[in-house]
Parts: structure tokens; sequence; C-alpha cells
């Protein structure tokens, strides 16, 4: 240890929310099915089978019966608040409401590292934090975020270029049901902040948009950035909901791109399973399936994203991965990168259909070529997009082709 900053310094215990109406229609259905209901931290929870059989078990230890009797369940029932109690802690009842607020959080879930921007985000049980690591030995806290939609900040993930960061709430603990159709889309969601002077601003949530039903375990978990070129884009996982590939760069409306969700482990039962981790590495999207192995898959081209942008996302190769500690991705030259970027122009309307064709003519030339033949196409495409950039109706991307096509000469 080299030193102990205080990042949790004067922060407050944060707001929380309630049961979402799919939890309280569970919840009472359970009861009238004489299930068991227990309240944890605050809240009622239908205690799973494979909880209540040891718990009973142990209750009936002593008893000279091989099958407890209606009696038997009942002073279960009634001594099983205490037992809770004892198993999970009970909030301090003694505390005086005007004592003040309670304290916050005193550790975090994960905290992802960006070393190339100098900065780490911190999902820190009830907070987002936003932290400055250029002197990694001594860390400071330049921001923190509350949410009371938000349960449990669980992971953070910057965009490429670190304009941007995104948490997620890994409500229920990844153990319950959690994107059902009458769960709120704002709850165990991924919530969408841009950086500005060193200050957190939100901007949206995201979740996955197709509800799942009562027997899967869904929430949002691990995941990370695909390095489609000029674009935010990230693949994530959400246990039995599958995974999701979606676009942040507005990050007003992100919008999912692509899917993968082999539904329940078990249609007749909850149980625990699903995609725990996702990543993209060198071309290939890996996702840890609990129950089921390992899949990897693959980017196909669609309506949202293009062969030439795949092509492109695939040029970055990276000897090592470790999605805590991000990586800033760099595109190497190449005539897929221009030509991506042409897509993403033709997509969103960002230059005049007749530049952009005349443009993927020049680039097929240039793919065609070799030596100064090759070098002279190069100089009169940079040359044509230069005059190009300020008229288009999206100059920045633009700019972004024009400097693809530059480098195609380096």
């Amino acid at each position: 240890i080299v030193s102990s900053p205080r990042i949790f310094q004067d922060l407050v215990a944060p707001p929380q929310h309630g049961m979402s109406p799919a939890d309280k229609k569970e919840i009472a259905e359970a009861k009238a099915r004489g299930e068991f209901v227990v309240e944890i931290f605050g809240q009622e929870r239908v205690l799973p089978a494979q909880f209540v059989n040891p718990m009973m078990a142990q209750f009936m230890e002593g008893r000279e019966v091989d099958m407890p009797t209606a009696a038997d369940t009942m002073a279960f029932r009634e001594a099983l608040p205490g037992i809770i109690a004892q198993r999970f802690g009970v909030p301090d009842g003694d505390a005086e409401e005007d004592d003040g607020p309670r304290p916050g959080p005193t550790q975090c879930h994960d905290i992802t590292l960006y070393p190339a921007i100098g900065l780490a985000g911190g999902a820190c049980e009830g907070y987002g934090l936003l932290l400055d690591i250029k002197d990694p030995a001594n860390p400071k806290r330049i921001d923190a975020v509350a949410d009371s939609n938000f349960s449990y900040w669980h992971s953070a993930t910057f965009n490429n270029d670190g304009s941007k960061i995104l948490f997620t709430d890994e409500w229920g603990g990844g153990g319950q049901p959690k994107c059902r159709v009458d769960d709120p889309m704002e709850w165990g969601a991924n919530a969408i902040f841009t950086l500005e002077n060193g200050k957190m601003e939100f901007k949206s949530y995201f979740k996955l948009p197709a509800p799942q039903t009562s027997l899967e375990n869904c929430v949002a978990h691990n995941g990370s950035l695909i390095p489609i070129p000029g674009r935010d884009v990230m693949v994530q996982s959400w246990y039995q909901g599958g995974i999701s590939i979606f676009d942040w760069t507005d990050p007003m409306n992100p919008i999912e791109i692509a899917y993968h969700d082999r539904g329940p482990v078990a249609g007749d039962r909850m149980a625990n399973g699903g995609s725990w981790s996702v990543y993209w590495y060198n071309g290939a999207i890996v996702s840890s399936e609990i129950a089921r192995g390992l899949d990897i898959f693959e980017l196909k081209p669609s309506g949202f994203i293009s062969e030439n942008e795949i092509a492109a996302a695939n040029t970055v190769k990276l000897t090592y991965k470790n999605a805590q500690g991000q990586p800033m991705y760099e595109w190497p030259p190449s005539v897929s990168l221009s030509h991506a970027y042409l897509d993403q122009l033709e997509r969103t309307g960002g230059m005049d259909a007749a530049q952009i064709a005349s443009a993927r003519l020049g680039l097929t030339k240039v793919e065609q070529s070799s030596g100064r033949e090759r070098s002279a196409l190069i100089s009169d495409l940079a040359r044509e997009l230069t005059g190009l950039v300020s008229g288009a109706a999206d100059p920045a991307k633009a700019r972004m082709l024009l400097e693809s096509v530059r480098a195609l000469a380096l």
C-alpha cells in the first residue's frame, strides 16, 4: 500500500427505489401460494427452495420426525424473520432520524482504469465516481453521481476518446429476473454520461429492449467496446437476457443494433444461467455462458453495421485484454477504414451522394494500384476530399475520412 486516497469522503447514503410493479405482483402471488416471503435489506423477496430446504432441515434438527408437520412449518415460518436477520444482518434500528443522513459506500464493485486519458470510473455500490489517475499513486475523486433509479453501481466503461462514460446497474445482484415487461426501463439498466470539464452530465439510460420472463435472471452486466471506427459501439452481457450490441454514439439516443438470446435455461422453473461477461477481442466476441459453456461470435453486416465497418474493426489487434484496464483502440491505415467512414456518411446523409460515389471509386482505384500510381491516386483523392469537408453535412466525419485517406500514403 503506497497511499490511502479518501475517494468516499463526505458521501452520504444514496436515494433508493422500492419494488417494481413486477416484483409486487410476484410477491402477492407467492404469498397466495403459501411460499416463504422474507425481508432482506428492507425489501420483500421470495425465498427459493434451494435456500428453504436446508434452512428447514437445520430448524428441524433434533426432532424425531421424517417430514415436517403443518405445525413445524408454521413454527418455521414464524422463526424465519429471526433466521434471516441473523444470516444477513438488520439495519440499525436505534439511529434517530434527526441524526442526519446515513454514511455512503465504503467500497467499489469495479473500478475501470483508462490510463491513456488519465481517468478511472468507479462503480461503487450507491455511486458512480470519476477519478483522476494521472498520478497513479495518488488518485483523486473529481466527481460523484447518485441516482434513485440505480440499485447497485456495478461497472464502468468509457468510450474510446474519453468523452463519455457508461455505468451498469446490477439490480437484484444478477440472480433475479429484472427484465420483465413490468420492470421500469430505467432500473437494472445502463446510465450514459458525457464528461465535461471533469464533471459527469447524465444523458440517458439504455436497457435490453426485449422483455424476458420471470424465470430468467436478467440485468445489465459485463461488456466492452467494439472498435467500430467513428462510433461508440458496445457488446454487453445480460445473463439470461443474452448479449446485446448497442450504439451509444448519440448519448441521448442509444440503440440496439444486434443481439443473441438463447432463451431460458429451464422453461418451467427459475434456474441460474446466461451470459456473465462478453468481450470483443481481435475480431471475436467471447461470451462466458454460466450454464451452457463458452460462446464465440462474429459480427455480420446489417442495416446497422456494414461489412467495411466490421473489416476496419478487425484491423485493431491487441496482445492483451483486461476490460478493467481499458485500452485505447487505434486503427492502422487501411482502405477498409476509409470505406467505413464513407458508409457512415452515406447512412446518416453526412455527405452528398454523388460525392460519396466519387470517393468510393477513388478508393477502389487506390486499392487496385501500387507504387507511384497509388501515391498519385491517394494525393488526388485527398485533394478532392479537402475541398468537400467544410461543405459536408457532417464535417467532423468527413474530416475523419480525409485523414484516413491521407494516412494511406504513410
